[in-house]
């Protein structure tokens, strides 16, 4: 079962010739159209809905992150086609295929005076006067913006986990470590590309026009499918395993039949059944674990099961151990999972207020250039790219040393510090709003919103670096933590987990804009940010971020590793990236029972 070799999607095991470093440039030239597709036309998004569509600030920003959040929730369709029916290849080729489609949309959109209501000069932007996109303008915006959406649910949750099935699963087989070196140059990759967009794109949006300014992402998004399509004979695709949803329903299901059942103290009395488990079980079963025991009901055998006849169970009355802890597994990393919803919300405004923020300040690089307002977003990029490097050639032998472990600390380690770089980053911000407000009321343009306030760009630097420092920390460690502690089945379905936190993270920085602008009045969030109280908007946000990392160490302090039997004979393997997360004498010894 454990020494099983992998299976293509056809069911054949894989070739030799398959996987490894040699699928990079197809996956990874796919992910970086990809990604430079979708930086190209959402990292100025705000200014397409505020300048040439007239919408208001705040309906602008709730509708961008409305959208950013629906974004993020489609993987969880994705990964579920993926790992229950169709597998990641074909599940990433299908989203490619949508997203192209919707781009194509943006693109008409842009180029169709039809499709946009009549130019208006900056100065009436926020008047009554200027006419805002009707109806139909915006239904054809958000029949494009729909596509791109569902495009994403077929792409996001699978890439990551397509990438690291080229190198093995489970850290087993050779080529484990070079899975988790995968991910940080995935990430390294994919800022890359980011930077390229947040360059080169917003210029021609800002400058040249947007037909080109998305028909260039619309043009990258199709080179991505096809160097995708091209790759296909060398690619490592691993046979879908089932529902991995349905599979958990089931546990629930039959805990719930059998909720007057006594577990019992000796967890070998429960159900095992090897061979029904091996098709999801490659890495080894799952061990049981002494939490959620309600759950183990669902494992308990009763005369009525008839397990001796040989015959396969009703999974709905009786499920193995081995599938009672992958539900287990998912729902000990829920509690951590959320931490990251806060930390997305608070990012999520470098897409709106801050843009905004930049639009207002003296934004002169040179006496005839200016850096466009969406362009300042290349600081959390940048900040991002040279973390990652320091982390991985400088932070790591050095903590090394240290600790003992390849990784040099962990990915709960690392996604804490990422947790706390972030409530800097949003401090940074309240302050230099504050200055930037002094400033212009200083100068007589509290009631100018399209002036130019006396104050540099770059001072809005810190906080775009802050939140590229926490990115390079948080965003691969909650990555990592969601591929490795998921069960070996359901590894597109956690890393649609990672997109759903995306998800509901820009659901709730919406949710905090219809609060505070409800309950100031509207006087903190108004269109003319030079009379709101944008600071006092990220005072509020900072105070939640705090908040949010001392419950993510409460969280981390209780958390459980999941543990396998590796070779189906008792040898258990604990897995962890190298942290030791041995949190008392019970734990240690629950994990080490039985050896």
């Amino acid at each position: 079962m454990a020494g099983a070799a992998p299976a293509d999607e056809d069911g054949s095991p894989k070739k030799r010739k398959q996987g490894g470093f040699k699928t990079m440039p197809f996956i990874l030239a796919n992910e970086v159209c990809d990604r430079f597709a979708t930086a190209g036309f959402n990292a100025n998004m705000i200014t397409y809905l505020t300048q040439q569509l007239h919408l208001p600030l705040v309906e602008a920003s709730n509708l961008l992150t409305n959208f950013m959040g629906t974004a993020a929730f489609t993987p969880v369709f994705g990964a579920i086609i993926a790992d229950s029916y169709a597998g990641r290849f074909w599940t990433i080729a299908a989203g490619g295929t949508l997203y192209q489609l919707g781009m194509l949309g943006l693109v008409v959109s842009a180029l169709a005076t039809a499709l946009r209501p009549a130019p208006c000069a900056a100065a009436a932007l926020s008047t009554p006067t200027c006419q805002r996109a009707n109806d139909g303008q915006l239904a054809v915006l958000y029949l494009s913006l729909l596509f791109t959406a569902l495009g994403s649910g077929g792409i996001r949750p699978c890439v990551v986990a397509f990438g690291a099935d080229q190198f093995g699963v489970g850290g087993r087989r050779p080529g484990g470590e070079q899975k988790w070196s995968f991910f940080n140059f995935y990430f390294f990759t994919m800022g890359l590309a980011v930077l390229l967009a947040l360059t080169v794109v917003v210029y021609i949006q800002e400058n040249v026009g947007w037909g080109w300014g998305f028909g260039i992402p619309a043009i990258a998004m199709f080179v991505s499918v096809l160097s995708f399509v091209v790759g296909y004979p060398l690619y490592v695709r691993v046979k879908p395993g089932g529902s991995p949803f349905v599979r958990l329903v089931q546990v629930i299901v039959a805990a719930i039949k059998k909720r007057k059942e006594a577990v019992p103290e000796d967890a070998g009395m429960l159900y095992q059944n090897k061979e029904l488990d091996a098709p999801i079980a490659a890495d080894g079963r799952l061990l049981h674990t002494n939490q959620l025991r309600f759950l183990d009901r669902a494992a308990i055998a009763t005369t009525t099961d008839a397990v001796d006849s040989g015959a396969e169970p009703d999974l709905w009355r009786l499920a193995t151990v081995h599938r009672v802890e992958e539900l287990k597994s998912i729902v000990r990393m829920l509690p951590l999972w959320a931490a990251s919803i806060t930390l997305i919300a608070a990012a999520s405004h470098n897409f709106t207020f801050a843009i905004q923020q930049s639009r207002t300040m003296d934004r002169r690089l040179t006496p005839r250039f200016e850096i466009p307002p969406a362009s300042m977003i290349i600081f959390t990029t940048l900040t991002m790219l040279v973390s990652l490097s320091l982390y991985d050639r400088v932070f790591v032998p050095l903590a090394r040393r240290y600790t003992g472990r390849q990784s040099g600390i962990s990915y709960f380690q690392r996604m804490g510090a990422g947790l706390a770089v972030s409530v800097l980053g949003v401090l940074a911000g309240a302050l230099v709003e504050g200055k930037r407000r002094r400033a212009a009321a200083e100068h007589g343009l509290l009631d100018s919103p399209g002036a130019t306030v006396p104050i540099s760009v770059f001072w809005l630097v810190p906080q775009y670096a802050l939140h590229g420092v926490s990115d390079a920390l948080s965003t691969v460690a909650h990555m990592e933590f969601l591929y490795d502690q998921s069960p070996e089945s359901m590894r597109s379905s956690s890393a649609a987990l990672f997109w759903v936190a995306g998800s509901l993270g820009n659901y709730l920085g919406t949710l905090l804009v219809m609060v505070v602008q409800s309950a100031s009045g509207g006087e903190w969030l108004q269109d003319n940010i030079n009379r709101g109280r944008l600071d006092y908007y990220y005072w509020l946000v900072t105070f939640l971020m705090a908040l949010n990392l001392a419950y993510y160490i409460v969280c981390f302090h209780f958390y459980t590793l999941k543990s396998f039997d590796v070779e189906g004979n008792g040898a258990q393997r604990r897995q962890d990236d190298g942290e030791g997360q041995s949190r008392s004498a019970e734990r240690e010894t629950e994990l080490d029972a039985g050896q």
